[in-house]
């Protein structure tokens, strides 16, 4: 089988990057031809040859909307199904599977969308809303099926009506297994806290940092991984807070799971989630999960189980999650060891390549 991806942007490495580069791996390990088409020429494309991917830079694929760019994109799209003749296209975010599903329905081929969080969830702003539920409700039918990464993401979608049930399954994201770091932790009395998330929307640092400022006596320390247009900002309000000593920005990290083997606890505090890889992550290295109860986060968490869940912007909320877990070595090492047998359980990677595979078959007769 011949399977073109199409994903919006190159310029960072979010989940729905590593969700695709993991999946086209495992679809052409498993004896099928790939090919990837991606807006722009970032780290995406870099990443994606690294491991082996055929990936092609379109010039005109763009986040934003931008009929004149959009229409050029969907010629540019056009040629290369004419020349590369798949047997099906997988669309991932928002645009890419807009345009994609149109020049898909106009070429006669097969179309899987996966939705990585609708653009239309709760927390968005009413005007995004409103225009891209109304963009998905267009173009659902164009569709041979879609993925949704959390029932939460299919409820909401047949709730207001973009698609049916027949159309949209939920394949849970899966992370591969990878070789445990070898570390032996250093008997301390301070609680490691991480959270691993690029600084831009949905995710809410700021929300965070003043919920740790009220427990700045406690013995801890909060890494947060990653980079994004709101770092500087999050860096104001910690040195506004006196926290210079206990949070640290690394920055992008190529070593997250050993940077997880270290920590005691994983937070993501956010606005609204699809289902974040970085959970699952977090669940594989044995760590207790502080967390918003948005999207599809609490059909990775279990309450009280495996994590803590705690309501959006609720401040009280997450000072007690915190000061829960912060200085308790067993209840974060028992939580953590369940939250492990789950993720084994449920979000391999293994589970979801052939749970796709299987729409594939589907939706292609083959």
């Amino acid at each position: 089988m011949r399977i073109l991806y199409v994903i919006t942007r190159s310029d960072v490495i979010g989940g729905a990057s590593v969700h695709l580069l993991d999946l086209a791996v495992g679809v052409q390990d498993a004896g099928h031809e790939v090919l990837i088409v991606v807006g722009g020429n970032g780290v995406f494309v870099d990443k994606a040859r690294e491991r082996g991917l055929t990936c092609i830079s379109a010039r005109h694929l763009v986040r934003p909307l931008n009929a004149i760019n959009d229409f050029r994109f969907y010629l540019e799209l056009r040629r290369i199904v004419l020349a590369w003749k798949p047997d099906l296209i997988h669309a991932h975010s928002s645009k890419a599977g807009i345009v994609g599903r149109l020049v898909a329905k106009m070429m006669s081929v097969p179309c899987v969308f996966t939705a990585h969080g609708w653009a239309f969830t709760e927390g968005v702003s009413s005007f995004r809303r409103i225009l891209y539920r109304w963009i998905e409700k267009t173009v659902a039918n164009l569709t041979s099926k879609i993925i949704t990464v959390s029932d939460y993401d299919r409820s909401l979608a047949l709730r207001l009506g973009v698609g049916d049930a027949d159309l949209i399954v939920t394949i849970h994201n899966g992370m591969p297994s990878v070789k445990e770091p070898c570390f032996v932790a250093e008997a301390s009395n301070v609680t490691r806290l991480i959270m691993v998330a690029r600084f831009d929307a949905p995710k809410d640092h700021l929300f965070l940092v003043r919920a740790l400022a009220s427990l700045a006596n406690s013995d801890w320390t909060m890494e947060f991984v990653g980079g994004g247009p709101t770092m500087p900002q999050v860096k104001r309000l910690v040195a506004e807070l006196n926290l210079q000593d206990k949070i640290f920005f690394p920055g992008p990290c190529s070593d997250v799971s050993e940077r997880l083997s270290k920590a005691d606890i994983f937070c993501l505090i956010s606005n609204w989630e699809g289902l974040p890889l970085t959970v699952l992550e977090a669940m594989r290295s044995g760590l207790p999960v502080i967390a918003s109860r948005v999207g599809g986060v609490p059909e990775a968490v279990t309450q009280h189980e495996t994590g803590i869940l705690v309501d959006k912007h609720d401040h009280e909320g997450l000072v007690s999650a915190l000061g829960t877990l912060i200085g308790s070595r067993d209840l974060c090492s028992r939580m953590g060891m369940m939250g492990k047998s789950r993720f084994f359980s449920d979000f391999t990677f293994d589970l979801m390549l052939q749970r796709t595979l299987n729409v594939y078959s589907d939706v292609t007769k083959v």
